[in-house]
């Protein structure tokens, strides 16, 4: 007989559940050998193997399929739809929701009607770009020092664009090759985020300031600071701790907060990353 698993009762090994992601989630869980049942749920999902191959039986919407799932193989089970998995050995897999939200928003990124939306269960799908998105999620859940929020933003929406250009359809691209920022949206990206460099930061914010979409900021952010928004945004979070290190009498705890960082540690790790020097080694070079 089947051995039954629950999906709640799969071994959870890291999760973005605290991490405060907008429009979906991920989770890397270790499962059981023996038969697993999904209920349907109002997001999207989709499952990534990683590690060794095992044996797969699968049956979702009617359809069945066997076959051996290696590192990389990615299923995809649309909103609203339930499925059983079965595998002879224990597996891990990392697991991905998508709320429908995050889809429609994608589609209005790739210059789509949204009602032309329609995902369908996919097994055993190769696809090395949906391949890297999903490795880039893993490894944000699994860092102890979290990055800053618009780079879950930005993973999240390429995830979403990904899973659209699988569908078959066509996507535009949505600026010219050399287009820059005007100087005037330059200026009101740079100060709105100084303005508000200690609070959560998001791409949609961002891409409100300069009135125009978000899939469009991005690249020319990009051709225009010369950086990706997360980077730079990090960037100028490290030079407000360091200005704030060399002229307030500030305990560290509080500078990482006034600065826009989770936490002390979250600030020494992009410090170290960005400048190599932590904030005891500022500290003591101008005592």
């Amino acid at each position: 007989m089947d051995q039954l698993n629950s999906p709640s009762t799969a071994k959870v090994l890291f999760s973005s559940k605290d991490r405060g992601w907008k429009g979906f989630g991920a989770d890397l869980v270790h499962i059981r050998a023996g038969r697993t049942h999904v209920s349907e749920t109002e997001t999207h999902r989709m499952g990534i193997h990683f590690g060794r191959a095992v044996n797969a039986h699968c049956q979702c919407d009617g359809r069945q399929h066997r076959r051996q799932q290696a590192h990389g193989d990615i299923d995809i089970v649309p909103a609203g739809l339930d499925g059983w998995w079965e595998d002879d050995r224990d597996c891990t897999i990392l697991r991905l929701t998508i709320r429908p939200e995050l889809l429609i928003a994608a589609a209005d990124e790739l210059g789509r009607n949204p009602d032309s939306i329609s995902l369908t269960p996919r097994f055993q799908l190769r696809d090395p770009r949906l391949e890297s998105i999903a490795w880039a999620i893993k490894a944000e859940i699994e860092a102890t020092v979290p990055s800053d929020g618009t780079y879950a933003d930005m993973l999240g929406m390429a995830l979403a664009i990904r899973l659209l250009e699988n569908d078959g359809q066509p996507r535009s691209d949505p600026s010219p090759a050399h287009a820059r920022l005007g100087s005037r949206q330059q200026r009101q990206l740079a100060d709105f985020i100084e303005e508000h460099i200690d609070q959560s930061l998001s791409l949609a914010e961002l891409a409100e300031i300069a009135g125009m979409s978000t899939s469009r900021l991005k690249p020319l952010f990009h051709a225009t600071f010369g950086m990706p928004v997360h980077k730079y945004v990090l960037t100028r979070r490290v030079e407000r701790a360091r200005l704030l290190l060399l002229g307030a009498d500030m305990p560290l705890a509080e500078i990482a907060l006034a600065a826009g960082f989770a936490n002390q540690s979250h600030m020494s790790h992009w410090m170290r990353r960005i400048l190599g020097l932590t904030p005891g080694m500022i500290a003591k070079m101008h005592a």
